[in-house]
């Protein structure tokens, strides 16, 4: 079978890309990759190297929630449809709702990360201002959704929000996303750290909590050292507790060595349709602390310790619990590594893809 996958290489999407077309490709399938967003950087398409029966194509495209990207899309939609066209892929599997309705007769699954509407009520609490390009981008986002042949979502809360805010789907399936156990260290001792990954500036994120109280113990906040509209690029040193470290972005293999160290991974997000970060964390054997919203509820439940969303002194005394008490964190630790190990691999998320794409295309193209 011949997949044509987009992706975006700005955040987590091109994660969860390397495992989908990695396991793809191991398992015999083609895959042609189409990004869009930033060109790549060399680090970010390591991953890459030695791949078989595997073609990309990288762009520089606008991405459908940016600003002023209507004229991008119609352009990329065109470059789309030109790939399709020469490659003739058998299903395409899209990362953004834009293509749904990319006229082509070849079936179109699209995955409903993320969306605008549902981040902004989420931070909040109220719908977005009427403008132009919100009623643009609401009318594309529910357009994609009707024509494509199946929706998926990484969670049933997020395919509830496509539902509420654009329109439902004729098909839609939940598939949860995973990450490869084998590039985390769940052996190491545990040290009293606790780790979030997130930049201070993102309201969904919602790692500044963290700042709001004293915390217990050594905090180390990954990927938040820089602020692009503070003088010299750097937070002012008086917003920063003096126990909390701001880290540099790590590259994967850094980041795994430092997870395997952690005692506890904290999960601030207001809003987080999935969230790679709390698999990567249990994977790696940390306890974990999740803001009580209801994706964490429906992902973590019985495996994660739970705080009142956005309410930093619930924060601070859910992690002095399982600092003081380290059988419990060890325990809490072990029910997420397996759930995580059960519910949350790149193997299971593959197979539950390959199953849908052998439902969608039919027997003689799997055959020619």
């Amino acid at each position: 079978m011949h997949i044509l996958v987009t992706a975006d290489t700005l955040g987590g999407v091109w994660t969860y890309t390397r495992e989908l077309v990695t396991g793809l490709v191991r398992r015999g399938e083609w895959v042609t990759l189409v990004s869009f967003g930033n060109i790549p950087t060399l680090t970010q398409t390591r991953w890459m190297e030695g791949l078989e029966n595997f073609d990309y194509r990288p762009t520089a495209f606008k991405l459908e929630w940016m600003l002023d990207s209507e004229a991008d899309m119609a352009a990329s939609a065109q470059y789309l449809k030109a790939v399709v066209e020469e490659t003739r892929p058998d299903l395409l599997h899209l990362s953004q709702f834009y293509y749904g309705s990319l006229a082509c007769d070849v079936p179109r699954v699209v995955v409903a990360h993320s969306d605008v509407v549902s981040w902004w009520m989420a931070v909040h609490k109220n719908p977005p201002p009427e403008t132009e390009w919100l009623r643009w981008y609401q009318q594309i986002v529910a357009r994609g959704l009707g024509a494509a042949t199946v929706v998926i979502a990484p969670s049933h809360w997020m395919l509830e929000q496509v539902e509420r805010y654009y329109v439902a789907p004729a098909h839609a399936v939940v598939i949860y996303n995973g990450r490869t156990p084998a590039l985390f260290n769940p052996h190491i001792s545990k040290e009293n750290k606790i780790i979030t990954v997130g930049r201070l500036w993102d309201s969904g994120k919602n790692v500044s909590l963290l700042l709001r109280h004293e915390m217990p113990g050594q905090v180390h906040i990954i990927g938040s050292d820089r602020h692009p509209e503070l003088q010299n690029g750097v937070f002012a040193a008086e917003a920063i507790r003096p126990n909390v470290h701001l880290d540099a972005e790590q590259e994967e293999a850094r980041l795994a060595q430092i997870l395997a160290r952690a005692g506890i991974y904290v999960a601030t997000s207001q809003y987080e349709p999935f969230g790679l970060a709390p698999v990567e964390a249990a994977l790696s054997r940390c306890a974990l602390v999740a803001s009580d919203i209801p994706p964490f509820r429906e992902l973590w439940d019985g495996a994660a310790v739970f705080f009142r969303n956005n309410d930093a002194e619930s924060l601070q005394g859910t992690i002095e619990r399982l600092l003081c008490d380290g059988g419990l964190r060890r325990e809490k630790a072990n029910l997420a590594y397996h759930h995580a190990r059960h519910h949350f691999t790149a193997d299971r998320m593959v197979s539950d893809y390959m199953n849908l794409y052998r439902a969608l295309v039919p027997a003689r193209a799997l055959s020619a």
